[in-house]
């Protein structure tokens, strides 16, 4: 019996690190988790597989944070085949290897701006977009490679 049995969890950048990390965790506390991903399929495809053969129940979601149609798609696809989502952990983030000033330019900025600020703004309304009474007490988790807040 795990901490979260009976918990749907949605876990974006979840393909690989630790992202994929705290997805198997996730599971193996009785979650069903919702394993995002923008660009690596196979990547979250093993991940998935991996908590199945664990027992767990999972499924790919895939979509941009940087988009609010594409986490509306993600959100729905996830409620649709797990149920609502009780966990939110934003892990989605891009980094440049620590660019010199001189070397960041407009695209480089909104990439990591857009994935890193509005796509956890954007998924964390979502995700409260969808809160009820029944949800009151239930975790928000906002986490990223350089820091966690929980409320």
């Amino acid at each position: 019996m795990g901490k979260l049995d009976g918990k749907v969890a949605l876990v974006t950048g979840a393909s690989k690190g630790i992202g994929a990390g705290i997805a198997l965790s996730l599971a193996n506390e009785g979650a069903a988790v919702a394993v995002n991903y923008h660009s690596d399929r196979a990547g979250a495809d093993r991940v998935v597989e991996n908590i199945k053969v664990a027992g767990g129940k999972a499924i790919t979601v895939p979509g941009s944070v940087t988009s609010s149609d594409e986490i509306d798609r993600f959100f729905n696809e996830t409620e649709k085949q797990l149920g609502n989502v009780d966990v939110l952990i934003n892990n989605e983030g891009v980094f440049s290897d620590y660019l010199p000033l001189q070397d960041i330019n407009e695209k480089e900025f909104h990439r990591q701006f857009d994935t890193n600020v509005l796509g956890l703004l954007l998924t964390s309304k979502r995700h409260g977009g969808c809160l009820g009474t029944q949800f009151l007490g239930q975790p928000l988790i906002l986490q990223g490679s350089f820091g966690c807040l929980c409320w």
